[in-house]
């Protein structure tokens, strides 16, 4: 079951932040030149690939008591953050949050720059596309090589990493109609929560911690952080939401 929650979390958090950086280079493409929004993406990508080769073998020669300290604490940072913003999203406190918004506001910001000549490069372009793809890869990096890490082996993390990779490349097909019906705050809130129950379980063991039934001990975590955040939901949500 643990290999299922794995691979989920990977999966689902990979797609999400991969859907994030397709839309930003896309957003590039139309409003710009495709050849200068595929040159950032791919100096995005070179960066993140440099980051993973130098992370997992690092978190791989740690001894098992820093190893799970390490990635759990990695999760816990990562999956905090999603949570805190999920629960103020469901709450109504944040705006929801959507991929095809923020293609949206991408190409509004470039159309206030002027484009070079067709012969020049377009350094604003290719820097929106390198910046969109560095920031959502380094999350997947980070993510994915805690999650492979665990002592289980990394299989369920690169499955799911895969299976997002898949999926993502299937909405890019149609890009605004997956879009649309995609419930990426849900999904959000989803990844904080399994990420939360990943780090918390991990930093535990790391400190020692003899956690009862062993990895079923993520189901009565994750449990208790859904009541509490559903109890933050309500109590933030407005008057009027509430009702």
């Amino acid at each position: 079951m643990t290999f299922v929650l794995t691979a989920l979390a990977a999966a689902v958090a990979v797609a999400l932040e991969l859907l994030e950086a397709m839309v930003i280079v896309v957003a590039v493409g139309v409003s710009r030149r495709w050849s200068d929004a595929l040159w950032g993406a791919a100096a995005g990508v070179v960066a993140c690939a440099l980051l993973a080769a130098l992370l997992g073998p690092l978190l791989a020669g740690l001894p098992r008591e820093v190893l799970e300290l390490t990635i759990g604490t990695l999760l816990l940072l990562y999956g905090l953050e999603w949570l805190r913003k999920g629960t103020l999203r469901l709450a109504g406190r944040r705006a929801r949050t959507s991929s095809w918004h923020e293609f949206e506001e991408t190409v509004e910001q470039l159309a206030e720059t002027t484009p070079p000549p067709v012969k020049r490069a377009d350094w604003a372009a290719r820097i929106v596309a390198f910046k969109g793809v560095l920031l959502e890869g380094v999350e997947v990096v980070v993510i994915v090589a805690a999650l492979a890490a665990r002592p289980s082996g990394p299989a369920p993390a690169l499955i799911g990493s895969g299976v997002a990779l898949i999926a993502v490349l299937a909405i890019g097909v149609r890009l605004r109609g997956p879009l649309g019906r995609l419930p990426e705050t849900e999904l959000k809130y989803g990844v904080g929560i399994l990420l939360t129950s990943f780090g918390t379980f991990f930093v535990g063991g790391g400190l020692g911690a003899e956690w009862p039934a062993g990895d079923l001990a993520l189901f009565p975590i994750a449990l208790v952080l859904l009541v509490a955040t559903q109890i933050q939901v309500r109590r933030l949500q407005p008057p009027a939401l509430a009702a």
